[in-house]
């Protein structure tokens, strides 16, 4: 099939939207972005390892793994130091991402509310950052006077929800659609009012609502009661979405390719694994402490005379080793080092359930997932239970499985697959497209623009 070029591309960004709600036989009603699948085509969007919001969408927008853009989460070890941490913000972004390379082409951008695009860089445009910038009275958009001009001609600028693993639900439902229609008015006006080739924004209400109310919408979820309050809480949003994202679509014809992506799925939460206390009862990880309540393994005084190993909680477990000669205080041999590494990988791996079943843990070695390993990369990177069970870094729980967060309320868990769809105006008619790869898209935006894809970019242009 012949790509037919077009003039300029709009990206919608849906954080963690989930493909059974968007294709398929249970799918939403979402007639606008379905419309535009059904012209188009469309396909799940196989995330990167590990499949959350950073690295996710920097990955996607560079075309290079996290090991290459050398972050692994949120919150990263600086160095080999037992407690130096950095933020994932844009500063940690090295590598060129789509907007970067069409400015440096003279084609002007504009970027609305994409992860780690704060503190701001320059673009031949117009940039108002994600969900990272501390609050409205910072720089969060460039040019600086763009944060006025849009105050006076939308509203207040809401960069992200408050308190989102909370149980007050109708508080956060009411927070989550009016960040919603916040997004999309700055949309709107920023698409009527700026002269743009590339329009790319992200909404992330769809991933707080996900985590804040999973379990009243899938029957899946231990948790859920049928007949509940906020049943429909999902399909109402989703809908509610589809309504914007058909406004922005008037406000383009045949000249605009159009993108729909999101970063990663979800899926139920079952419950979660207590890694550091199942390292500490497995000999690996020692505590000073007395524990006699719950603690965050960051309070506690660690022996690293003891210690072979301790980890970070989240939706996946980061595992460090605390190796002789890397560490400050390590202890595993050099020459143990994947002895000891492959030992652990088998224990995990063979991990039941708290009913004895197989709980099909996976544990991932980072030069086994990317091209290159840059910074400071976990020694292993852990999906429990396929991803249905998340990691809980605290400690002091009397057993290895908890069926709380530690973190707040929070029902679902991330998911390998987002969303895809486009409709580059080919004439594709609904063709279900395999095999997509969240790098995919950068490479496809260029090739679609008729920009030069780089040669170091590491996905494949769909065609």
């Amino acid at each position: 099939m012949t790509r037919k070029r077009a003039e300029r591309v709009l990206v919608i960004g849906l954080d963690c939207a989930t493909p059974q709600f968007v294709f398929g036989p249970n799918r939403y009603e979402m007639p606008n972005l379905q419309a535009l699948a059904a012209r188009g085509c469309w396909g799940l969007l196989r995330s990167c390892h590990p499949p959350i919001t950073v690295p996710a969408w920097a990955s996607m927008m560079s075309s290079k793994d996290p090991g290459t853009l050398g972050y692994y989460g949120f919150r990263n070890r600086k160095d080999r130091s037992y407690d130096a941490m950095f933020t994932a913000n844009s500063t940690a972004v090295k590598e060129k991402r789509v907007w970067d390379i069409l400015s440096r082409q003279g084609k002007k951008v504009v970027v609305l509310g994409v992860p780690q695009t704060y503190p701001v860089s320059p673009v031949n445009g117009w940039l108002v950052s994600g969900f990272l910038a501390p609050n409205t009275d910072s720089d969060f958009t460039y040019p600086k006077a763009l944060k006025t001009e849009l105050r006076e001609a939308v509203g207040e600028y809401i960069i992200d929800v408050k308190d989102y693993r909370t149980d007050d639900k109708d508080r956060l439902i009411k927070q989550i659609h009016g960040m919603l229609d916040n997004r999309f008015a700055y949309a709107r006006y920023l698409m009527d009012s700026k002269p743009w080739d590339f329009f790319m924004m992200v909404e992330m209400g769809v991933d707080r609502l996900h985590h804040g109310l999973w379990q009243h919408i899938d029957p899946t979820h231990p948790k859920f009661v049928p007949g509940n309050p906020y049943e429909n809480v999902l399909r109402d949003y989703y809908r509610a979405v589809d309504n914007h994202i058909g406004e922005l679509l008037t406000r383009v014809g045949d000249e605009t390719a159009v993108f729909i992506v999101s970063d990663h799925g979800a899926k139920s939460m079952h419950g979660g694994i207590c890694v550091n206390q199942w390292l500490i009862n497995e000999g690996l990880l020692t505590v000073r402490d007395k524990l006699d309540g719950r603690k965050r393994i960051e309070d506690c005084d660690i022996d690293w005379s003891r210690t072979k190993a301790w980890s970070s909680g989240g939706y996946y477990a980061r595992l460090f080793l605390n190796v002789e000669g890397r560490e400050p205080q390590g202890i595993i041999p050099a020459d143990q080092y994947e002895a000891v590494r492959d030992e652990i990988v088998r224990k995990l791996e063979a991990m039941t359930d708290h009913e004895g079943k197989p709980l099909n843990t996976k544990a991932h070695k980072p030069e086994d997932l990317y091209r290159t390993v840059k910074g400071v990369a976990p020694d292993l990177i852990i999906y429990f239970g396929d991803l249905y069970w998340r990691s809980v870094g605290s400690v002091g729980f009397d057993s290895i499985y908890t069926f709380e967060n530690d973190t707040g309320p929070d029902d679902a868990n991330h998911d390998y697959n987002g969303i895809f769809v486009m409709d580059d105006r080919s004439g594709r008619a609904g063709q279900e497209l395999q095999g997509l790869q969240l790098m995919d898209v950068a490479p496809t935006i260029l090739d679609v623009l008729g920009v030069d894809v780089p040669a170091d970019m590491q996905g494949k242009v769909i065609n």
